[in-house]
Formats: C-alpha cells, structure tokens, sequence
C-alpha cells in the first residue's frame, strides 16, 4: 500500500504559499510510506525535529483495483470509496528543501504524517460524483479550511490516469487529493475536527 498525495491542487493554497511557484500545469504528486499513516483518530504528536508542523486537510480517494496506464473515461472504475485526511507538513523542513532544490521526504514523510479517517463513505452515498463533494476542517471549533472538490485544479479521474502511467496503482492505495487554501501550524493542544459533507470523519488532538 501506497500513499500518493497531490501538491498544489487548488489555485487558493498555492497561492498562499508566497513562493512565487506558477500554478502547475500538470499534477504534482509525491509520496509517503504506510508508516505514515495515523489512524482511528489517535493524537498527533508534533515531532521534535519541527517548529512549524501545519495541517492541510483532503479529500481521500482509496483504490479499488489494480490499475496502470488508466485513460481518464476510464478512471472512475478504480475507487467507489472516499474519505478525508490531514497531511502534516513540516513547512520549515520544506522550505529549506525548496531553497536548497532538495527532494521534500523528511518534511512530508515522516512517521504519522498522514492522518485518516477511521471511516470511507461510498460515493454513492454522497450523491455519485466525486467532483461535487464540500469538506471542511475546523481547528478548536473555529472553520479554517473549506472547499468543494469542483474547485480542484486537477480532477480526480485526471489525477488517477496520470500517475498510473509512472507507477501501478493497486487496490488499497491511497490518493490524497490535495488541500484548500487555510493552512496553519498546529500547537500542543489543538483540536482538529474534519467533516465530508456534513459527515464528521475526523476529529482528535494534537499533542
């Protein structure tokens, strides 16, 4: 199992960024180790290696079949599941690593990293398309990111058939979609609440 997670998906977020980086024109995909997971809404604990350790919340899309050099009409068959997840960014690593045209794993990968939500919801119950889905994250009850998935520079089923003609997708994967603009680092005792439409998915502390 995989974790594929997509930068610079929405305009707002990279924007935000102030790194004077153009919009991409083409997904922007990294990856983390199945040892990043943080699951069943356990406390993160912010690393001692990072003084600014911000959440970006996202859609997930989970795989359902194995999957290589998909053609986008085709993409929709290889998920029917999605949830939401936090993918921690230690943003002074990053920045460092950008500066330096370093790759990003140590800012990005570490233990813990992607936090997920204990629940999928099937698509079909959140109305069948995946590209008119609202998610929400609120930080110690206060809204700080929201988004619908139609704002996505890269649509899911773009996203899926260009990855897969660099690297086989197989069932269990996860796709993190990229995340809105509203992210911020995370403090000792910080409560982080994300909602699928509606549906709360996750909803732990920071420690």
């Amino acid at each position: 199992m995989k974790i594929i997670c997509i930068g610079r998906n929405y305009a707002d977020h990279a924007r935000e960024l102030h790194d004077g980086a153009e919009l991409p024109k083409e997904p922007l995909f990294f990856l983390k180790p199945d040892s990043a997971l943080l699951r069943n809404n356990d406390p993160f604990y912010i690393p001692s290696f990072s003084n600014d350790v911000h959440y970006e919340c996202e859609l997930v899309v989970k795989i359902n079949r194995l999957a290589k050099c998909v053609e986008p009409r085709f993409a929709s068959r290889c998920y029917d599941e999605v949830g939401l997840g936090i993918d921690f960014t230690a943003r002074d690593i990053q920045r460092e690593a950008i500066a330096k045209g370093l790759p990003w794993e140590r800012a990005k990968a570490f233990d813990h990293s992607a936090a997920l939500s204990p629940e999928f919801v099937s698509l079909s119950e959140l109305g069948g398309d995946v590209q008119r889905l609202d998610f929400q994250l609120e930080v110690n009850g206060e809204l700080r990111q929201q988004a619908s998935t139609s704002e996505m520079l890269f649509k899911v089923d773009e996203i899926i058939s260009y990855v897969s003609q660099y690297m086989t997708l197989k069932i269990g994967d996860l796709l993190f979609t990229g995340t809105p603009a509203g992210v911020a680092a995370v403090r000792q005792g910080d409560n982080l609440r994300a909602t699928l439409c509606g549906r709360e998915l996750l909803n732990f502390d920071i420690r």
